[in-house]
This record gives structure tokens, C-alpha cells and sequence, in this order.
């Protein structure tokens, strides 16, 4: 087997360690022996729909997400669409996240414009604002997710969506509905910095299973040694609950 992934705007889009996503897939991959194919994209190259199982745009702050939306919406807006209704795998987070909706506002009233491949909207209420900042720990399938969070915008999702999990710990999309993050269809968002997938090994390969079976059926995927992702996920567990409980 091959996993073909596009990792959109590396340079620019690559916060709290973000790129660490990235070789998490590498080496579940090649564990496994399933060849791995990484594509870099920015700003002026095109996406071609029908060349990867699997996408990932990650964060950034508002300046270079500014940089992003054109191209992301003009130059490579319609073969995502044609990728996503394909049922392709797309993974974004925080920044990537918010330019998956129709538009986020910024604090100063600016509007971008997303890509509309998630049902939600993103408005951040001002400068004077509380950021939501600090680790995150949600419910996922019956699992948790953990990660570490900080942005200002307060996300909504449409009718189309339905969170990625509920908030056990932290803020989440917008601090009050419960939820983090969002999907819609094959399309997942999120808000979880830290890497993510490392701490996260089964939703990395919830994500890998996903995207591997658009060209292979229905793929079992053998097990791997997580003993260290496991520590650094139940580590990452103890400090979010523990600073929880202190606050309260």
C-alpha cells in the first residue's frame, strides 16, 4: 500500500510544533511497510484532486493566514471540493481549521473568506477578548483526545457539521457549546496543538485507516509499539486534569 499525503503551505502554516503531524503519518507508515508520498504545497501550486489519499493544512497567526486565503480559495478552492466530495481525508488545525469554513473574522473586523469545506464560521469578539489558551482534553469515540490550545476566535458550527468531541477539559470551539473541533464528512477539524497525532495515536490512525481505504477496501491496520505515545498521552492527561482541578 501507498499513503500519498499533501501537506498545504508548510512554511507558512506550521505553529506549535504542527509539522510534527507529518511524521507521525511517516512513521506509522513505514512501521507498517506502506510506502509514503509527501507532497508540499504553497502559495501558486496546484492541487490536483485525484493524486492523494490525504491532506493537512495546519496553524498559523492571522498574518499568514492573510497570505493563504487567496490561494487557498482561487488557486486550489475547487479541486479540494472535488477531492472532498471524493470522500478524501483532510486534517486541519487551528488556522487550517478556521479557513475550512465559510469566513473568519478577525479582532480588528477583518473578514477571510474560507474554502467552505466545513459547515461553521469563526468571529473573534475583539482585542480586549480572553484568549482561550492552555491543554485541552476531549471525549472522541469513547477515548480521549488531549492537546494544547490558543486562539481567540470563537468557532460555530452549521447544520452540516458535528463536533469532534466534547470538552472535558479547556475551551474549545467557543467556550460555551461544549464542543471542539469538527467534521464533516471526511473532512476533520480542530483546534488541538501539541503535535496532535503523536499524543493521539488511535486518531492518527482512525486517519490513516480512512484514508488508505479510498484506494485498498477496508484496512486493518497492524498494531505498532505506542508504549512512549501512550506515556506522553497519559502525561499530557494528568497535567490538563490536574490544572483543571486547581482552578477550581
Amino acid at each position: 500500500m501507498k499513503l500519498r499525503l499533501a501537506h498545504l503551505y508548510p512554511k507558512l502554516m506550521n505553529i506549535y510544533g504542527d509539522r510534527g503531524n507529518i511524521m507521525c503519518f511517516e512513521r506509522r507508515c513505514r512501521g507498517r511497510e506502506i510506502e509514503f508520498e509527501l507532497d508540499e504545497l504553497s502559495i501558486g501550486d496546484a492541487f490536483d484532486p485525484g493524486a492523494y489519499d490525504l491532506v493537512f493544512i495546519g496553524g498559523a497567526q492571522d498574518a499568514e493566514q492573510r497570505r493563504v486565503v487567496d490561494d487557498l480559495r482561487d488557486v486550489k478552492g475547487e479541486a479540494l471540493q472535488e477531492y472532498v466530495e471524493r470522500d478524501g481525508v483532510l486534517l486541519a488545525v487551528c488556522g487550517g481549521y478556521q479557513l475550512m469554513g465559510a469566513y473568519y473574522r478577525s479582532a480588528d473586523g477583518g473578514e477571510l473568506p474560507g474554502v467552505g469545506l466545513l459547515d461553521l464560521w469563526t468571529e473573534h469578539p475583539g482585542p480586549d477578548a480572553k484568549r482561550f489558551i492552555g491543554n485541552v482534553v476531549i471525549e472522541w469515540e469513547g477515548e480521549t483526545l488531549v492537546g494544547f490550545e490558543n486562539h481567540g476566535g470563537r468557532t460555530h458550527l452549521g447544520p452540516r457539521a458535528r463536533p469532534l468531541g466534547s470538552v472535558v477539559t479547556g475551551f474549545g470551539n467557543n467556550g460555551d457549546d461544549g464542543g471542539e473541533g469538527a467534521v464533516c464528512r471526511n473532512v476533520y477539524g480542530t483546534y488541538l496543538h501539541g503535535s496532535l497525532l503523536p499524543k493521539n495515536p488511535r486518531f492518527a490512525d482512525h486517519l490513516l485507516a480512512l484514508a488508505l481505504a479510498g484506494e485498498n477496501g477496508d484496512v486493518r491496520l497492524a498494531p505498532l509499539d505506542d508504549m512512549v505515545e501512550e506515556q506522553a498521552h497519559a502525561e499530557a492527561l494528568r497535567l490538563a486534569t490536574r490544572r483543571s482541578i486547581i482552578r477550581r
